[in-house]
């Protein structure tokens, strides 16, 4: 199972370090040793909790500094689903969820599972561009 370090965990929710360990220390994010010692957080359990406080995230993606794809999106996988041809793979990026499909053996080649960090990287050649009401 794949654990994520504090730092990690800040990183793919896009808060500090201090509101991940708040959230810890708290009881709301259940965290376990890694095999350091540090405190790291299970994947799975990383994949439920971003689902469940996505509302609550900032609306801002950090800073990228340089990237020939402009449209990634890196966050935590969410859910798999299988069959015997195609997978549908979820990841839960900040407040944004990104939903790809793929064949099923791209998904097993990946290690696609609930807690794996991933980035989802769109490339469209239709990009509908809405304006929302401004008060």
């Amino acid at each position: 199972m794949s654990t994520f370090r504090i730092s990690e965990v800040a990183g793919l929710l896009g808060v500090s370090d201090d509101t991940v360990r708040r959230w810890a220390d708290g009881g709301r994010l259940p965290t376990v040793r890694d095999g350091a010692g540090r405190q790291a957080v299970e994947g799975a359990v990383l994949a439920q909790f971003a689902i469940d406080i996505a509302g609550e995230l900032p609306l801002a993606p950090p800073a990228i500094v340089g990237a020939s794809a402009r449209n990634r999106f890196p966050g935590i996988v969410t859910r798999v689903r299988r069959d015997d041809v195609m997978a549908q793979v979820e990841i839960q990026s900040g407040r944004h969820r990104v939903v790809s499909l793929m064949s099923r053996e791209a998904a097993d080649e990946l290690g696609l599972e609930p807690g794996v960090l991933a980035v989802g990287t769109v490339k469209a050649t239709n990009v509908v561009i809405e304006l929302p009401e401004r008060h």
